[in-house]
């Protein structure tokens, strides 16, 4: 009884001690002058699509405007090979789209299996405002999308046609580490009012078998929102982001009290901990904001950036990296 006793007390004050580091964590951060507006997204796209959300966010406009608008200039560039129009399509030479977008109310639409519509992040943006459902997907989405105005066209531009059947000649499929096959965008932001916001929008992993979903369209995978920690967003290869549920579970490391930072290096380390052969073969990177305007990334491998806009900054960030 007396060992019992002693081991209840130590795992109550060892809990306490946690709880405390992590409170005392949280008044720090809470202590510092809030950054805001702020929005950040993956890779070197995001410099283009971080002016377009400014443009909202710099008229004290909802982030979760700037979010869809930002990610939409990716979605219609025809030159970007990973997302919207001109995205490589699957191994039957189908361009298939996903997207979805969370606002600060924890609101969230998301489609899957999206085909020739070029806008998916709109798309999902209507799913959250105007139906019951958080995701649709393939022909119901299609069909939802006409319903709502959107037109269809054929996302397949000559140039990804003509990489997809160089692709059919060998059809090795096998993802490489920073070669755009899978940059997704995915965008957060904090507004003027202090809410976050975030979207999320790609055409997915080149030559994947028909059918194929990654972690973008999903919640809490290849994004996650919650307006009184932060916000993450996730890029690289999604199966291993969906494995470990990882925008939402940096976001629970946020509310513990780590940095973004930190809290994206740990969800790096636990990829690197779980699948210690696989993570070499692979890149995986995170992105997250907190409701203070802390920003902070960590990826698998060397060459994952991001851009980042703000009243006093504007710039193209390497991301630290596992073994760095």
């Amino acid at each position: 009884m007396t060992n019992r006793r002693k081991f209840l007390k130590s795992t109550v004050f060892s809990g306490l001690a946690v709880t405390t580091a992590g409170l005392s964590s949280m008044a720090c951060e809470a202590s510092k002058p809030i950054k805001k507006p702020i929005v950040i997204s993956t890779w070197n796209h995001g410099l283009e699509a971080n002016t377009a959300a400014w443009e909202v966010l710099s008229k004290k406009g909802r982030a979760v405007d700037a979010v869809e608008t930002g990610v939409r200039v990716t979605e219609d560039d025809p030159n970007n090979a990973t997302v919207g129009i001109g995205g490589f399509p699957d191994r039957d030479g189908v361009v298939t789209l996903d997207a979805c977008i969370m606002d600060e109310f924890e609101n969230c639409g998301s489609v899957a299996f999206l085909q020739n519509i070029k806008n998916p992040i709109s798309v999902a943006r209507k799913v959250m405002d105007d139906t019951p459902h958080v995701m649709l997907v393939g022909e119901g989405a299609r069909r939802f999308a006409v319903e709502k105005g959107f037109k269809e066209e054929n996302l397949l531009t000559e140039k990804s046609e003509k990489a997809w059947k160089n692709w059919l000649k060998n059809q090795d499929y096998k993802p490489k580490i920073n070669v755009e096959n899978h940059d997704t965008i995915g965008m957060v932001a904090l507004d003027d009012m202090g809410n976050l916001s975030g979207a999320c929008t790609t055409s997915g992993a080149a030559w994947k078998m028909h059918g194929r979903v990654g972690d973008s369209p999903i919640i809490g995978a290849g994004l996650y929102v919650d307006n009184e920690v932060g916000a993450c967003t996730a890029t690289g290869l999604g199966e291993f982001v969906i494995k470990i549920c990882g925008a939402h579970m940096i976001v629970e490391l946020m509310r513990q009290g780590l940095s973004p930072s930190e809290a994206c290096k740990q969800a790096v380390e636990r990829l690197v901990r779980k699948y210690p052969e696989d993570y070499k073969d692979l890149q995986v990177g995170f992105l997250a904001l907190s409701k203070s305007g802390e920003y902070g990334a960590y990826s698998i491998h060397k060459g994952f950036n991001y851009a980042v806009k703000s009243n006093d900054e504007e710039e193209l960030i390497d991301a630290p990296y596992y073994g760095s």
